[in-house]
């Protein structure tokens, strides 16, 4: 019982502080754990549902609060591009905080009612769906790549008589937007299939990609400017009304299963596609969806993992925790592992306004330049001792891709393209071929 309760708050409060930290993802840090438990013996020990907790609880709580780096510095992860725009737009405003808090609360609201379902229906309903789903997986990815790229819509706000010009600055944005996807989409080939052959353990050899193409930019751009972080107040905003909370919440819900369950499919892509199916116009509601999206899609994914009768890897943080040999879990298991993650939540919420208070305090101290400097170094840092002298290349390359929508203005999701294009011709049956041809694999 000690050890749970151990495992329950040490992961909890680790994983909240973890999510204030821009830029560093939770699957670096839990690689650096799966190192600790095979270099120390007592660590190894220990049962897998007492690691199994101590993983949940980091995972949910810094899922629940890496809102604040996205938010403040634009730094996200691959799941929460979509809280930089109108979470930066409220933090000029001086709305950062209420920003933040309506993410936490969506996360906190949409995982409970993850948990409830999961735990219902999940044991039943998640193999039957998985027989009807598994022949269709090439398509669907497919279809939600070109929805991606269809939906974005010419950046331009000259009016005046077409013509050639005038076409021109509208395909600007879009033709950056189909770059940024084929260029991310030939580096995730060539991080999976030419540097895929190592043993770095799962995920770290996309990690270099990750942070070059989603943390750095917007540090670098943050860095570089003369923004000031206005006074923050909570007063100003309004609370969102029922129908409002319901929508975003709602939509959240929607969107995290779905990429929890479905491969490739990120957090927020998963917002994004459930926000269009329900209409979303309002920053509050979509705010409120995001956060429930991305907390579902990092919580609920590894919890599949637990589940009796399915067992299946989504994620990064499922697929470390399937290295140390954990084959699926018993019912007494899998209640126990969604009891911790309801604490988790619990905890998160608890330790989310001080910890949002304290870094508003420490940015307002440092400013933008030196709080972005430090970050900087940091996941620099953290990849080189990681990754070593290739991790730090494949970063560089992926920074300059993650420039691009930054630099002419379009959408950040689209550097996406290094998970959803191999992985989509994976699952189509000539991922194989295609790295061939690039010369990434010998055949």
């Amino acid at each position: 019982m000690g050890f749970i309760l151990g495992a329950i708050i040490l992961g909890s409060v680790w994983g909240s502080i973890l999510g204030c930290l821009p830029g560093l993802h939770i699957y670096n840090v839990l690689g650096a754990v799966i190192g600790c438990i095979s270099l120390f013996p007592i660590l190894a020990s220990l049962p897998a549902p007492v690691i199994g907790l101590f993983f949940v609880t980091m995972i949910v709580t810094w899922s629940l609060l890496n809102s604040i780096p996205s938010i403040l510095l634009a730094a996200p992860d691959e799941s929460a591009l979509f809280t930089v725009l109108p979470g930066q737009s409220w933090a000029l405003r001086g709305q950062a905080r209420a920003a933040i808090e309506l993410t936490l609360v969506g996360g906190v609201i949409g995982f409970i009612l993850c948990v409830l379902v999961l735990g219902l229906t999940g044991f039943w309903a998640l193999p039957a769906l998985h027989r009807v789903l598994r022949p269709h997986y090439a398509w669907i990815l497919w279809s939600v790549i070109a929805f991606m790229l269809l939906s974005e819509w010419p950046r331009t706000t000259r009016r005046g008589p077409g013509g050639w010009r005038k076409l021109a600055e509208g395909w600007m944005g879009l033709a950056v937007g189909l770059l940024t996807f084929v260029l991310s989409g030939l580096l995730g080939f060539i991080v999976m299939y030419d540097f895929g052959s190592g043993s770095r353990g799962p995920g770290a050899n996309l990690s270099p990609a990750f942070v070059g193409l989603f943390a750095l930019p917007g540090l670098l751009i943050t860095g570089l400017s003369s923004v000031r972080l206005p006074a923050q107040r909570l007063h100003k905003v309004s609370r969102p009304g029922r129908a409002i909370s319901i929508l975003g919440v709602g939509a959240g819900f929607l969107g995290g299963c779905f990429s929890a369950y479905f491969p490739g499919v990120t957090g927020g892509m998963g917002g994004l596609l459930a926000g269009h199916a329900v209409g979303i116009r309002e920053d509050r509601s979509f705010l409120l969806s995001q956060g429930a999206s991305k907390t579902i899609y990092y919580g609920g994914g590894f919890l599949l993992l637990w589940t009796p009768g399915f067992a299946r890897v989504r994620g990064g943080g499922a697929a470390l925790f399937k290295s140390l040999g954990y084959g699926g879990g018993t019912l007494a298991d899998f209640a126990m592992v969604l009891a911790g993650a309801l604490a988790a939540v619990g905890i998160g919420y608890l330790l989310g306004r001080p910890l949002i208070r304290g870094s508003l305090r420490l940015l307002r101290r440092l400013g933008y330049r030196r709080f972005s400097g430090l970050a900087i170094g940091l996941l620099i840092f953290v990849v080189a001792a990681q990754t070593g002298a290739w991790g730090l290349g494949i970063m560089l390359v992926a920074t300059a891709i993650g420039l691009l929508p930054l630099l002419f203005g379009t959408r950040r999701m689209n550097a996406l393209g290094v998970i959803l294009l191999p992985l989509a011709c994976n699952l189509a049956g000539y991922g194989a071929r295609v790295a061939e041809w690039l010369g990434v694999l010998k055949m």
